[in-house]
């Protein structure tokens, strides 16, 4: 016996909407969490429902340091990234030269390369131009990964354009500064947006640099994070650290929520 197509439709309705409650589940505990005391103190009980959680977020300076240097990392991540990334993904897409592909592929196979394999000559390199425990050395160790997926996102994107943009844009005496500036930035806008939101995730959650190349400077929120499990964690502001540190993505996808839309499904098809 078949079903009709609306029981049918009912059906995946019911499958969709429960795998999202599912996959939202444990977001929603960690949000009620956070607005619980776990930890008895002399103004509230343990299990009591309270907005303090947050306010020590504001109150304790190494939390409020962290928030600042993880969006410092973003920030200097994505402004020195795609500047660099942007001319050499051009290259890549326009241009021929000897070895352009094996080049292309050597980059893309040193972004798989696991960070921890390279934290060593990293600290050493950087130790010599005296950028370790900085919040700029670790955004530079940063662009380092995020370059090639940055080239290889660009690259794809500017493939996309005819190559009879270019010639129009020289023919009407526009220098390839001046086109880029003006005329391809403006049409790979979805390929810009889907970049930085790659490089913010990567700045975002990396602990492998900051472990690294952090001792009493520059810790992002990943390590003030993990810093505050101990003998007796509270898990309250645990919980309250994470829902803030979610924030920050959040706006990110909402601003570029337009680019982002249109860059993934370009990347798709």
């Amino acid at each position: 016996m078949s079903l009709s197509p609306r029981l049918v439709s009912i059906l995946k309705s019911i499958v969709v909407w429960s795998f999202i409650a599912f996959a939202c589940l444990p977001l929603v505990q960690m949000t009620l969490i956070s607005f619980v005391a776990t930890l008895p103190t002399a103004q509230v009980e343990v299990g009591t429902l309270t907005f303090g959680n947050y306010a020590n977020i504001v109150e304790d300076p190494n939390l409020r340091s962290a928030f600042v240097n993880s969006i410092a990392y973003v920030m200097i991540n994505i402004l020195i990234t795609i500047p660099v990334a942007l001319p050499a993904a051009y290259a890549f897409s326009r241009m021929s030269f000897v070895g352009d592909r094996h080049l292309f592929l050597a980059f893309i196979a040193f972004r798989i390369t696991p960070p921890v394999v390279l934290t060593l000559p990293i600290f050493q390199l950087f130790s010599a131009l005296g950028i370790v425990n900085s919040v700029f050395g670790i955004a530079l160790a940063h662009c380092l990964f995020n370059l090639p997926i940055s080239i290889w996102i660009l690259q794809s994107f500017i493939s996309a354009i005819p190559k009879e943009m270019d010639e129009t844009a020289f023919l009407d005496g526009y220098s390839r500064a001046g086109f880029m500036r003006r005329i391809l930035v403006p049409q790979i806008a979805p390929g810009i947006a889907v970049t930085a939101f790659f490089c913010f995730m990567f700045s975002w959650v990396e602990v492998v640099f900051a472990r690294i190349l952090t001792t009493t400077n520059g810790k992002p929120i990943s390590m003030a994070v993990n810093a505050l499990f101990g003998f007796q964690t509270d898990i309250g502001l645990v919980m309250a650290v994470t829902v803030a540190s979610m924030i920050p993505g959040a706006i990110l996808v909402f601003v570029m929520r337009n680019h982002l839309s249109r860059g993934f499904k370009i990347g798709r098809v």
